[in-house]
C-alpha cells in the first residue's frame, strides 16, 4: 500500500513543474552558485607557473594527486584557489560529530536545540579554519621545495608566498562553504554536497574521452575492456541505488489516547533504518587519514625522513597494505559513525516519552537491546557494501590496468548516486508543496465564491 503523499507525487508531470515559479527560481540560483565554483577552479594560486605545475602533475596523476583532483574538480591540476576544495569542512564536521559523543560538556551543548545546533556550527568552522590552514601550508610548502628544480613551480619562493598561498587557499575554502549554505537556504539539496558533486561530475566527460581514446588507440584497455568497464559501472549504479533506498522498518504501535471528550484509536507507524546509516562519511575519513603519510613527505619535501619515505611506499595507492587499511578503517568507522548519528538509547526514551512501544518488548531498555540488536546487523551490511564499492577500483587498478577511472565504485560514485538522490527527492518535495499550495488556492476561491 502507497500512502496519500506518494500517490500524490506520483500525479506530478511537466506541467505542474511549470507552474512552480519558486522552484526554478531556486534551480535557477543552484546552478549560477555551481558556476562560480567552476570558474574558482580556473583561477591559479598567485605567484606561481601553471605550465610548471601542470608538467609536474602529469607524473602524479595515477596516483593520490588524481585522486584528490576528481574531488576537487580539476582545481588541484590548476593549483587553483580552490584547490582544498570543501573537504577541510567535511573533515571537521566528521570530528567534531565524534567529539560530541565522547565530550560530554559538547554533547549538553548539543542537546540545547537551535542555539546548540548553531554554536556547535561556529565551532565546526573554528576547526575548518585550522585544518584548511595546517593543509595550505603543506602545499605551500611542498611547492617551494620544487623551486630549484629544472622548471621553477614558484618563481619566487620564500615567507611573503608561503603567507599569501595559505590566505588564499584557506579564503577559497571559507567561500565555498559560504557558497554551500547560500545553495542550502536559497537553492535547491544540500549546498556542500552539491559543490563536491560539481566537481566530481565535472571531471567526469574528460575522463570517459581519456578511456575511449585509449581503447582506439590500443594503449591501457582495449575495446572489449572498456564495454565490461561500463556493464560494471551501470551495475554498480544499480546496487548502490538499491542499498541506498533500501530500508529496515520496525513497527511502532502507539496505544489509544483521549483527546478531549473524544477517545482516539491506536496508531501505527514505522521506524525506518536504511542499510547504509552512515552515508559516504567513513570512506571519506578513511582516505583522509590515509593521506597523511603522503602530506607529510610533500610538505618535507625531498629531505624527508626514510621511514617517511618507506610509509608513504608503503600505503601508496593499489599496494596491499594501503587497500587493508582502507577496508579496515572503513569498516571500524562505519560501526563508530552508525553508534554516533543514531543512539538507540535516545530512540527508545523517545518512543517511551511518547507512549510508543515495539510490540513483543517493553519500553525502555529491553526496546533499546532490541534496536542495538537490529542496528549491529544492518551496520554490518552496510559496512560490507561500502568496503566492496570503495575496495573496487583500487583491486583492478592494482592487478589490470591504471587506466581504469576511480569511477567505476569508490567514494566518488557514491557521492554522485547519494547526492542525486537527494536533491531529486527535494525537487519532488518542491513540487509537491506547489501542487498542495495550488489546491488549497481553489478551495478558498470556491468557498468565496459560495
Amino acid at each position: 500500500m502507497t500512502s496519500a503523499a506518494e500517490q500524490f507525487a506520483s500525479n506530478i508531470n511537466l506541467s505542474s513543474f511549470a507552474k512552480a515559479e519558486e522552484l526554478k527560481k531556486r534551480l535557477l540560483f543552484t546552478l549560477g552558485a555551481l558556476i562560480v565554483y567552476r570558474l574558482g577552479t580556473f583561477v591559479p594560486i598567485p605567484g606561481i607557473n601553471p605550465q610548471a605545475f601542470a608538467q609536474a602533475f602529469q607524473s602524479q596523476q595515477d596516483g593520490l594527486m588524481g585522486t584528490l583532483n576528481i574531488f576537487a574538480g580539476g582545481a588541484v591540476e590548476r593549483m587553483a584557489i580552490f584547490a582544498l576544495n570543501i573537504m577541510p569542512y567535511i573533515s571537521a564536521s566528521i570530528i567534531m560529530q565524534l567529539m560530541t559523543a565522547v565530550i560530554p560538556s559538547l554533547e549538553a551543548i548539543k542537546k540545547e536545540g537551535e542555539q546548540g545546533r548553531r554554536q556547535i556550527n561556529q565551532y565546526t568552522r573554528y576547526l575548518t579554519v585550522f585544518l584548511a590552514t595546517m593543509q595550505g601550508y603543506f602545499i605551500a610548502i611542498s611547492l617551494s621545495s620544487n623551486a630549484g628544480s629544472g622548471i621553477p613551480v614558484v618563481a619566487n619562493p620564500g615567507p611573503f608566498f608561503l603567507v599569501t598561498t595559505v590566505v588564499t587557499l584557506v579564503g577559497g575554502v571559507m567561500f565555498l562553504l559560504w557558497l554551500g549554505e547560500q545553495i542550502t537556504a536559497r537553492g535547491v539539496g544540500n549546498g556542500v554536497s552539491l559543490i563536491i558533486f560539481a566537481g566530481i561530475v565535472a571531471e567526469l566527460p574528460r575522463a570517459i574521452a581519456g578511456l575511449l581514446d585509449q581503447g582506439r588507440t590500443g594503449a591501457g584497455v582495449g575495446g572489449g575492456a572498456i564495454l565490461v568497464i561500463a556493464a560494471l559501472a551501470l551495475a554498480l549504479i544499480a546496487f548502490v541505488v538499491f542499498i541506498e533506498r533500501s530500508q529496515r522498518r520496525i513497527l511502532v504501535q502507539y496505544p489509544r489516547r483521549q483527546v478531549g471528550q473524544k477517545m482516539t484509536q491506536g496508531e501505527k507507524s514505522h521506524l525506518p533504518l536504511k542499510l547504509n546509516v552512515s552515508g559516504v562519511i567513513p570512506p571519506i575519513f578513511a582516505s583522509s587519514l590515509l593521506l597523511l603519510p603522503a602530506t607529510a613527505a610533500g610538505a618535507v619535501g625531498d629531505g624527508s625522513p626514510d621511514w617517511l619515505q618507506n610509509l608513504t611506499y608503503l600505503f601508496a595507492p593499489q599496494r596491499p597494505a594501503y587497500i587493508a587499511l582502507y577496508a579496515f578503517l572503513i569498516i571500524g568507522f562505519t560501526f563508530i559513525y552508525t553508534s554516533v548519528v543514531f543512539n538507540v538509547e535516545d530512540v527508545a526514551d523517545n518512543l517511551k516519552k511518547y507512549g510508543g512501544f515495539i510490540q513483543g518488548y517493553r519500553p525502555g531498555s529491553r526496546t533499546a537491546e532490541y534496536l542495538d540488536f537490529v542496528l549491529t546487523r544492518l551496520t554490518m551490511i552496510g559496512a560490507a557494501y561500502l568496503t566492496f564499492v570503495c575496495i573496487l577500483p583500487e583491486i583492478l587498478k592494482a592487478n589490470y590496468s591504471q587506466s581504469i577511472p576511480v569511477y567505476i565504485g569508490g567514494t566518488s560514485l557514491l557521492i554522485v548516486v547519494s547526492v542525486t538522490l537527494d536533491t531529486v527527492s527535494q525537487i519532488q518535495g518542491h513540487l509537491v508543496a506547489q501542487q498542495y499550495e495550488s489546491l488549497i488556492k481553489k478551495s478558498k476561491l470556491r468557498g468565496s465564491r459560495r
